[in-house]
């Protein structure tokens, strides 16, 4: 069995649907937003990418303002519950040319677990931090967790990710990453 691992230089994050309409209905909304925004902090401390979608905009609203203001580019919107489905999605994350897929949001037995199983078909390895991904009831998420695990994805979480992206205490960023951390910590 291949032994995966995460890189900066390896890695995409992929911020799925965390949408202010979508966000009222999940238990956990808060603790999902804290993790995902520490991810993209991380992210962007290391220089992984971060691409994200929405599902129906125009009926389910934009993406969460302290999530969308932490996103270097714009949301991919979709009808389709995959990410794949949106337009250029799928040649946007070939062209970094980073084979880990690290995917966040919601809801995790529907949007997640479909771009996870069509990333997966199309050669990608998925990984999933699973306190940064969330589902309305608690049984959806975790048979979703199992199927995603049995097809093929990893499960992880958001604190052991950012350590794998640095990799080493003499990483440059570390200082910086530790203190959000403890940020998170707090909230």
């Amino acid at each position: 069995m291949a032994i995966h691992r995460l890189t900066a230089a390896n890695s995409v994050l992929v911020v799925i649907d965390i949408q202010d309409k979508l966000l009222a209905k999940i238990p956990a909304a808060a603790s999902l937003v804290r993790n995902t925004m520490f991810l993209l902090d991380a992210a962007k401390l290391v220089s992984v990418p971060a691409l994200a979608t929405e599902q129906y905009p125009k009926g389910l609203g934009p993406t969460a303002p302290e999530i969308a203001k932490r996103l270097p580019g714009e949301c991919a919107a979709k009808t389709a519950f995959s990410c794949c489905g949106a337009a250029g999605f799928l040649g946007e994350l070939r062209a970094l040319n980073r084979p880990n897929a690290v995917l966040v949001g919601m809801e995790a037995h529907v949007c997640v677990m479909q771009t996870a199983l069509d990333l997966l078909d199309a050669g990608f390895l998925v990984f999933l931090p699973v306190d940064a991904l969330e589902s309305r009831a608690e049984l959806d998420k975790q048979m979703a967790f199992t199927r995603m695990e049995q097809a093929g994805a990893i499960l992880t979480t958001a604190e052991a990710v950012g350590f794998e992206w640095l990799g080493d205490s003499a990483h440059p960023q570390f200082k910086a990453f530790s203190q959000l951390v403890i940020e998170r910590a707090r909230q």
